[in-house]
């Protein structure tokens, strides 16, 4: 555990219970991982750091549940989960560019932007065109090296539409774990990605698969009205505590 020496305990137990809480939430719904994490994750690690780490358990995560995502996700997923990898390198070194203070700030804007995303009213259950499928791939990709946040284009996307809510959370799963190892794999390519990121994530990532677990257990079992009015809720929570702290 030297690893650890080179954070704080404050940092250590911010990790520890926010990893827990998003992975509860992902576990019930699909996702929220990164987007409740990130803004929390952000105020203790740098930006780069947070991302980096999520992406990590979110990656490891996904490999847990490689069989539900081949049998349930919808085929837009391969195509979104494409573009994400395209995307991706160009939003971490953006964030890499960006100072820290203005990093923060747009990472709690985007979780905000979620929370009016998953309030939209359903739409019918066709697939959209290949136009929207291409740009939500894309801007799903920047936001996942900007933020480890490819939910705010994903989630809409198959959640806003009236098709099964498993296929729904199967397809988000499958893009979520493409756009981890993308994230990663820019992350080490940009020579950002140190090796106490690597072992913090491993660390934290058997408090990812309890907390997903307990959520799984709920998933089903609440009405679609209000899992994603829970969801909402949280989302918002989430990104107004990231903003009063910056602001």
């Amino acid at each position: 555990m030297e690893f650890l020496a080179g954070f704080s305990l404050v940092q250590i137990a911010v990790a520890i219970a926010a990893t827990l809480g998003a992975a509860f939430i992902r576990g019930l719904t699909g996702f929220g991982f990164g987007i409740l994490l990130v803004p929390i994750l952000a105020l203790a690690l740098t930006p780069v750091e947070a991302v980096l780490a999520i992406n990590i358990m979110a990656g490891l995560l996904a490999f847990t549940e490689i069989r539900m995502i081949l049998r349930e996700a919808e085929k837009s997923a391969l195509v979104i989960g494409a573009l994400v990898v395209v995307g991706t390198p160009i939003g971490l070194l953006l964030l890499d560019a960006t100072p820290q203070a203005i990093a923060r700030l747009l990472i709690a804007l985007i979780a905000l932007s979620a929370f009016f995303a998953v309030l939209m009213p359903k739409r019918g259950p066709e697939q959209p065109g290949i136009g929207v499928t291409s740009g939500v791939g894309i801007s799903a990709g920047l936001l996942t090296g900007f933020a480890a946040m490819p939910g705010p284009p994903v989630v809409p996307y198959y959640v806003g539409r009236d098709i099964p809510r498993v296929t729904a959370k199967a397809s988000m799963i499958g893009i979520f774990g493409i756009a981890a190892l993308a994230g990663v794999g820019s992350g080490a390519a940009i020579g950002v990605l140190e090796t106490r990121i690597i072992l913090l994530g491993l660390a934290l990532f058997p408090l990812v698969l309890l907390g997903n677990w307990i959520g799984s257990l709920a998933f089903g079992k609440v009405s679609d009205r209000l899992w994603r009015t829970c969801v909402g809720v949280v989302l918002a929570a989430a990104a107004i505590a990231a903003l009063v702290k910056l602001l």
